[in-house]
Parts: C-alpha cells; structure tokens; sequence
C-alpha cells in the first residue's frame, strides 16, 4: 500500500422476494417475458398513486431486527428525481431524510479474524428498470422497475477488498436466513455499490472518494476495489499535494480497470423533497415485537454453536453459514448423526468434491441428506471402514437413491474383516516381512506403528476392522 489506507463504504442494493412490487400490485418477479409485469404506477401514467407494499415493510423490519438497528416507527419518503430510460417516472421513491432503519451491525470472519462493521442506515425504496444493449440499438425491460429493495448503506469502516467481501457475504447470508430475498446475484437480487477513498496511514480526515456502481459479484467486487485503490494511490504519489476529483466509475473486468461513467453529484443534484403521494409510515411497538417472533437462528448465532457446541472447526462453521442450502441440508443430516465434525467433513469434502466435478450444489445431487448421514453412521459403528465408505459414496452418486445401508447390505466386499483368527495370520505375515519397523516402533517412532495399520488394511484390501487390527497388532508387538 506503499504507506496508504483504503477507506472503503458499501451501499448494498437488496431485492426483497414479495409477491408484488413496493408501490403497486404488480407481480415482483424475474424471468418473465418483457414487460410483462408492468401497470400504472411503474410507467408514471398520470393520476397513477402509489400504495406501501405492506411485506416489504415486514421484511425491512426483520433485516434491522437481526442486525440490531433502531427501528424507526415514524419515518417518510422522499422523491429522488433523475432522469435516466429505465426510469419513466423522472425519479425514485426513496427515503432520504428519515429512513426506517438507523445504525446496525454485522460480525464476520476475515481471514479467520472476528470483525464487526458498522452500518448507517437502511431504507426502503423501488428499483429502476433495466436496459438490455443489443447490437443496434437498446430496449426496456421495465418488469423490475417498481420492484422492493432495501438500501443498506455502511459507515466507511472497510480498509481492504477483503473487508469489503466479507461484509458483504454476511449481509447477503442474513438476508437469507430470513428469507427476504431470493439471493442470486445474478438475477439482480443483489447489487453492490463501493466508495473507495485512500489516505495515508495516521491520517484521520476521508479524502475525495470514487464510487463504483453496480457490482453484482463479490469476486469482481473485489477486483474492482484492488484496481481502483492502485489507480489512486498512483495518483496521489505522482500528485502529494493533489486533491482526487470525486467520480461515478464502471469496472472494466476485462481491463481490469474503473472507468469514469461521470463526475459526481451531490445531494442537491436529485433535488430531494418529500413524497407527496404517501403518507409517513408508522409502525407500532406491537408489530415490531410480533415480527421479532419470526426471527430464526441467525448465522452468527449458529456459527456459535457450531464452533462452541459441536466442536467444528472455526473454518468448516464459516463455510456452512454462508451457504444456506448447504447449512440446511447439514441440518437435516444432524437429525440422525451425533458425530458432526465426520458429518462436516462428509458434506463439504467428500460428497462437496464430488459435486464441484459435476458443477453441483451438494444439496442438488438427489442423494438425501439422511444417506450420508446413514454413511457416517456406519463407520463409526464399525460397520464399514472409512476407505469402504469412500467406495460406497462413488456408488451413491451413480444412483443418488440408494441407501448406503442397502449396499452395504448388498455387497459382501463391504463387510469388515472383524474375525480375529483371520486377521491374526494376516498380522503375523505383515510383522514377519517389516522387522525393521517392528523395531522403530518400540524405540517411539509412532509412525512405524501406522505404517503396520497400512500395510495390513493392504492385505485385506482394506475390510479390516481397523480397530480390531490396532488391538492385535499391540498385542503382537508386546509379545515379540
């Protein structure tokens, strides 16, 4: 960073998943035909009001509930006028001057250090429309325009793109878990806007920022806050004294550079003022306390008790949380599997790998949650060895249906060696041809001891009981 500091701030566009669109009874939905969802309200007609979405409130509450902000239970809407293709009224119903949601905080893991970033405010307000470019010339889909969001806007607490990711990821992960949002960046659930500042290191005052729009990767997110911290930072050592003119910038991933779309508005550039077609909006004490009711276990919460309670590791629990269809799915194999650092590791590696080379979600593969939790059942019963296990996971996903404990039954190769007769002749071969590590062993080199494992789970191509073959093979040794 050559003596600098980014100063990063987040506005996340979130698009909550109501049945209707914020201010009209239009279907909120993505996927359709153009212009297929669209009525009066979305396309400005004249004489044509609006009506608060009374779910996207409930929604905005439970997203400031779980993130400890104050509710406000009288705040307003404001026009934001601009004028822009997909935007037929000439402005935007949104909140400026006294939003529902004040402060709020998310706690994240960073490099697998606790942070906590702060945010400023949230408010409710309805999306634009979307232009699609085509060879000639340009259209208007205007389906989104009206759709609910959610404006999360964070202090500037950020100082790497790291931070920014991370914040991000458990912003999008809360979200989730209450089901305000259908969550696919790349249906424009979520859209992200990053200031980018830089200052050198001591310094107190934030300098003039850039804002890059639009982002809805957290991996372009990413690239795009390293290319713009480098590009001011080169700015500032060709110019010390120099101020950095503010900016709206696009990311060029091909590039991989910000481009400048246009130099920066001010406040007084939308010409806020308030709505004059809504009222101000009121909640009451009782309904934020009905809907704190519906607050589920949220990921914070459940990385807790994944850590503390059932013993996985700090790295495994972050992983789960912020995948929502693999915490689930984790969940459901909990219900009839103690051991849940095996379970863990069987979800995310085993079965995870096989998915990834078949570009699936784990939860997409057909194979129940049960089965596997069924597997690691029967290794730990000792029904089946854990190399047996991994032979039986190769045969569930060829027929995603089949029980383990059917194949197991099916297939008499996975039956362990457990009869100590057989395996004593097999231990006495093995310790006959390796001397040499008989005696490594007894002078405290416990890796020969496992090299003996190996080599008799070699023998019985791998159905010994390993636990059987651990105490026989002890017992040899003592007797030599």
């Amino acid at each position: 960073m050559k003596g600098f500091e980014p100063v990063i701030g987040l506005e996340i566009h979130m698009q909550l998943n109501t049945k209707s669109k914020m201010f009209s009874p239009e279907a909120n939905r993505f996927g359709d035909e153009p212009n297929t969802n669209v009525g009066f309200v979305d396309l400005a007609i004249p004489g044509a009001l609006p009506v608060i979405n009374r779910e996207a409130v409930n929604k905005a509450i439970l997203f400031g509930l779980a993130t400890r902000a104050t509710i406000e239970t009288t705040s307003y809407f404001d026009r934001k006028s601009y004028f822009y293709p997909d935007n037929p009224a000439g402005y935007q119903i949104t909140q400026f001057y006294k939003p529902l949601l004040v402060g709020g905080q998310v706690e994240t893991l960073v490099d697998g250090e606790k942070k906590t970033f702060a945010i400023e405010h949230t408010h409710l307000e309805n999306d634009a429309g979307k232009l699609i470019h085509f060879p000639n010339f340009a259209g208007v889909d205007f389906n989104r325009a009206g759709a609910p969001l959610i404006e999360i806007v964070s202090h500037p607490c950020m100082h790497s793109a790291k931070d920014a990711t991370a914040y991000a990821t458990a912003i999008l992960a809360i979200a989730e878990y209450l089901d305000i949002t259908e969550g696919n960046l790349q249906e424009g659930c979520m859209r992200m806007d990053v200031n980018i500042s830089v200052r050198k290191i001591g310094e107190h005052l934030l300098r003039k920022k850039a804002e890059i729009k639009n982002l809805n990767s957290f991996h372009n997110m990413e690239l795009a806050i390293e290319a713009e911290v480098a590009r001011q930072i080169a700015f500032y050592e060709d110019h010390p004294d120099g101020s950095l003119e503010s900016g709206t910038y696009r990311f060029d991933l091909e590039r991989r550079q910000t481009v400048l779309m246009r130099r920066k508005e001010t406040a007084d550039d939308y010409r806020y003022f308030p709505e004059p077609d809504l009222p101000p909006l009121v909640i009451t004490r009782e309904e934020i306390d009905r809907l704190a009711q519906r607050l589920p276990e949220l990921p914070q919460e459940r990385y807790r008790r994944y850590v503390e309670t059932l013993g996985l590791s700090p790295y495994n629990a972050n992983v789960l949380i912020h995948n929502r269809r693999l915490c689930l799915f984790f969940e459901e194999g909990l219900r009839i599997c103690k051991n849940a650092v095996s379970l863990c590791n069987w979800v995310t590696v085993e079965f995870g790998g096989r998915a990834n080379e078949r570009s699936l979600a784990v939860d997409a593969l057909g194979i129940p949650a049960r089965h596997i939790a069924e597997l690691v059942n029967a290794v730990d019963d000792g029904r089946i060895t854990g190399k047996m296990a991994k032979e039986i996971a190769d045969m569930m996903m060829t027929s995603p249906n089949a029980s383990p404990l059917d194949i197991i039954v099916e297939n008499p190769r996975f039956r362990p060696i457990s009869d100590t007769n057989e395996l004593d002749a097999v231990i006495a071969t093995v310790l006959e041809k390796h001397p040499q590590s008989v005696l490594d062993y007894k002078n405290g080199k416990d890796r020969a001891f496992q090299f003996l494992i190996g080599m008799v789970m070699r023998e019985t191509k791998g159905q010994a009981n390993p636990e059987i073959v651990r105490d026989l093979l002890l017992k040899k040794i003592e007797m030599m």
